[in-house]
């Protein structure tokens, strides 16, 4: 017998869709324009590969983005109806499928709720002109707050979050718009400090890709909403490649900019905030609270995830303890490495991703069904790409760290040919039938 996660499921039909431009664009155009995805955006970046080569792999990580990690899980949603954690059942199988991708994206998103809480509350301490830092009374106080508001509105009132949340994204995109033509007017002239091209635009790629890495799995989801593949590839090209350019790129000029104008000698995005004079103050408070969306979507989406799998356990007790633990990795500043984190989340999703798509060719561009038990082929793919995604963290040399960027996309392409490898070996298991239509009125 199926699992209840799958013989329950109801595709979601064409007469809910809506044009790209209604739901995949804006969303995604959100999450990169979250100030998490480019506070940290220049360091190890523009000191390293200067302002227009940054640019440029700002460009190649938003196609990568887009091609290898968005448009295949887009296209499963849009072809079947259904969300992540059945489609994943093809790939890792109806009892593999509750660890991966369903757990293991709800335990990411509270990975993502930490950041959102650590970053917020220095956001708003900063506004208020405080120095206090992780650990300090006043950051705890904050950072507690917010994860477990902000968590219980993810649970239990996110609809209503959901009605202004477009609003609320046009508040970043004009934040950075007025930071880049207060301090941007040099940006051009700027010459890295520490020239090494190559790594520059390696770990600037990285760093888009890792960050977009369960987005792309979560495209699966926001393909639901899409009336075609147009809308798919659209919504995508917009959504993820041209945000993580603009997202990108206008923190990047500011930067670059303040260190040419104002002689700022770091590479943060806090810092060209703080050359805009009385505007400053009024900037960090209002990122911080464009960050409200985001955290009450990942909190919504980890509780999606925990109460699918742990049905045992109710949704608002699974969301509020992944909220506890968000706020405690933000109190300690655990939450404060960004790129580690973009890079640990890059390496887990890049090969689920990497066998998702791997899984779809093989099924001649369609959905296979979900299938029997665990699907080793999967699990295997998963192993030897996360082993390569994590490889900057072992312990090797600076060397071998620095050229093992991008991890998300190494581990992507590991994912991809073991999972070949893997299925043409005899690995997949058999399909079981699903009781339903799909979107498309094929019975599978």
């Amino acid at each position: 017998m199926l699992p209840g996660y799958i013989s329950k499921a109801v595709p979601n039909p064409i007469s809910n869709r809506a044009p790209w431009y209604k739901n995949i664009a804006p969303t995604y155009a959100g999450i990169f324009l979250w100030v998490v995805f480019y506070r940290e955006i220049a360091g190890g970046t523009l000191d390293r590969a200067g302002l227009g080569l940054s640019l440029l792999a700002l460009l190649a990580g938003g196609v990568i983005s887009y091609a290898l990690f968005y448009y295949v899980p887009g296209m499963l949603g849009q072809k079947t109806g259904f969300p992540l954690y059945v489609v994943g059942s093809s790939t890792f199988g109806t009892q593999g499928g509750y660890l991966m991708p369903g757990l293991l994206m709800g335990l990411l998103q509270v990975g993502w709720m930490s950041v959102n809480a650590y970053v917020s509350t220095s956001f708003i301490l900063t506004a208020f002109g405080s120095k206090a830092g992780p650990g300090t009374l006043p950051f705890a106080v904050i950072a507690a707050v917010w994860s477990l508001a902000l968590g219980f509105v993810g649970a239990k009132g996110i609809q209503y979050v959901g009605k202004f949340a477009l609003y609320l994204n046009l508040v970043p995109l004009l934040m950075i718009l007025i930071v880049a033509a207060k301090t941007g007017g040099s940006a051009f002239q700027y010459v890295p400090e520490h020239p090494a091209p190559y790594i520059g635009f390696m770990t600037m790629v990285q760093v888009v890709v890792g960050f977009s890495a369960t987005a792309g799995a979560a495209g699966v989801d926001f393909g639901m909403g899409a009336r075609n593949e147009s809308d798919v590839k659209w919504g995508g090209i917009i959504g993820i490649l041209l945000a993580a350019v603009i997202a990108g790129g206008l923190p990047l000029i500011s930067v670059a900019g303040a260190h040419v104008a104002f002689g700022v000698k770091d590479y943060h995005f806090d810092s060209a905030i703080a050359q805009t004079g009385s505007f400053a103050s009024i900037a960090f408070l209002l990122f911080a609270v464009a960050s409200i969306v985001s955290m009450c979507f990942s909190s919504f989406i980890a509780g999606n995830s925990l109460a699918t799998m742990i049905p045992g356990v109710p949704r608002i007790t699974s969301t509020m303890v992944g909220a506890v633990i968000a706020a405690v990795l933000a109190i300690t500043g655990v939450a404060a490495n960004l790129v580690g984190l973009f890079t640990i989340i890059g390496a887990s999703f890049g090969p689920i991703i990497g066998a998702m798509v791997a899984d779809y060719l093989l099924s001649g561009r369609k959905w296979a069904g979900p299938r029997a038990g665990i699907n080793f082929a999967g699990y295997g793919a998963w192993a030897v790409g996360f082993v390569i995604g994590i490889l900057p963290f072992l312990p090797v040399s600076d060397a071998v760290k620095a050229y093992t960027q991008p991890a998300a996309l190494y581990s992507f392409i590991a994912g991809f040919i073991v999972y070949v490898i893997l299925a043409k070996a005899g690995l997949q298991p058999k399909t079981e039938s699903l009781p339903v239509l799909t979107a498309e009125g094929v019975s599978v």
